[in-house]
């Protein structure tokens, strides 16, 4: 760490039983009777939180100084673009 200081170990159990639980909500939700609309929305919102959850604990991101932070967000916009535009075509 940039700063010098000490930070506790981060509960990986703890963020692997979240992990779990809510890879299990993700699949039951896939087979709920609602529209692919709303499965689809939920479904990203889902996978996003655990992508969150991976970078920010087992990726040490959370400990890292905010420069770091910067190089992680910054391609987010392009991303988005890039998505927006493949679907457009689709």
């Amino acid at each position: 760490m940039a700063t010098g200081e000490d930070h506790k170990a981060p509960p990986y159990m703890l963020v692997f039983v979240v992990l779990a639980v809510f890879t299990i909500l993700e699949v039951l939700f896939a087979f709920t009777p609602l529209s692919t609309v709303v499965k689809g929305v939920g479904l990203i919102g889902m996978a996003l939180f655990k992508a969150l959850l991976v970078a920010l604990y087992y990726m040490h991101l959370r400990f890292e100084p905010k420069r770091l932070w910067l190089l992680v967000v910054s391609p987010i916009p392009l991303i988005m673009i890039l998505l927006v535009v493949v679907l457009k075509e689709y």
